[in-house]
């Protein structure tokens, strides 16, 4: 037998559990909700009450989720995302390549790509409501999985933490240097012939480190400046200045991160010397035709593209 719609938990109240477990704070999480926290303790206590559960052990200074509660907010976190999805569909009119579109990218592949990617999607979807944020990949994760966005672009392989992907297609690395140190070297790059300390490398944060370690075939760890950037263009900087090497993605020297610069690109070592890029989204979405199309458009920007 199916419950009353009116003993139905709301979605205000679901939202409320949301809030409170993001923030661990009632005052912030009311706050966040524009109600008083009176309005959102009795919420949550009412949601307490129509599932038949406790959600959260209190006492006069703290609170705890009980182990049921964490379940409820993943499925409340599902419904709520579900429902904003339903709500975006039907004022699309049911037209996949309408509507907002929240999208999340790294730093290494964002400069390189949204700039010819928006202005295409301007031009053949004009009534796409296209927002971007750009992070790292573990906050950019969690903001899927929070409902705060849609679809990622994301570097591949990464843990996809129970999400679903496209594989776009192939982005090269290139080791530059100086024209100066390049001199007498030959391709690929045999990494024993640099000094050492003269390969620099990004921030841990940053997934493309791994990456450009793993698939170049970097195993000499005495070769690896203790110097870490936060960004492809202060690597540049410190190969410009003829101080070593770096790992460049081929997306980026085809957007001229390069230009102005005395910098060559060599082949590194390495038989899979490259990074794939795929496009991340929820199992749960409802959006898949949309995210469908959205990955041919990238696809069809990289450098080599592989999606089928």
């Amino acid at each position: 037998m199916k419950p009353a719609i009116n003993k139905l938990p709301s979605l205000r109240n679901l939202s409320y559990l949301l809030a409170l477990h993001q923030h661990q704070n009632f005052n912030r999480a009311a706050q966040a909700c524009n109600v008083s926290q009176s309005t959102l303790s009795s919420g949550i206590q009412n949601l307490e009450e129509q599932l038949g559960c406790l959600l959260i052990e209190r006492d006069h200074k703290s609170f705890l989720f009980t182990s049921m509660g964490e379940e409820i907010v993943e499925q409340s976190r599902q419904i709520l995302t579900a429902t904003e999805e339903l709500l975006n569909f039907a004022q699309s009119q049911g037209k996949i390549m309408e509507g907002p579109l929240r999208m999340g990218c790294i730093p290494t592949i964002a400069p390189f790509l949204l700039g010819t990617l928006t202005k295409q999607l301007q031009q053949e979807y004009p009534k796409l409501s296209l927002s971007i944020r750009e992070d790292t990949t573990n906050n950019l994760l969690l903001q899927l999985r929070n409902g705060e966005l849609d679809v990622l672009i994301l570097a591949l392989p990464v843990d996809l933490q129970g999400n679903q992907s496209y594989t776009l297609g192939r982005d090269p690395f290139k080791l530059v240097m100086h024209k100066s140190l390049a001199e007498n070297l030959s391709e690929p790059v045999q990494y024993h012939k640099l000094p050492d300390n003269s390969i620099f490398l990004l921030e841990k944060e940053h997934c493309l480190t791994g990456h450009a370690v793993a698939a170049c075939e970097l195993a000499e760890s005495s070769k690896i400046n203790p110097f870490t950037a936060t960004s492809l263009h202060s690597l540049v900087q410190m190969a410009d200045a003829g101080l070593g090497a770096t790992f460049i993605p081929k997306l980026a020297i085809d957007h001229g991160i390069l230009n102005n610069t005395e910098l060559v690109a060599l082949q590194p070592k390495g038989k899979q010397s490259f990074r794939e890029i795929g496009l991340i989204y929820r199992p749960t979405t409802t959006r898949r035709q949309t995210f469908r199309q959205l990955a041919k458009c990238i696809a069809q920007l990289l450098p080599e593209p592989t999606l089928d």
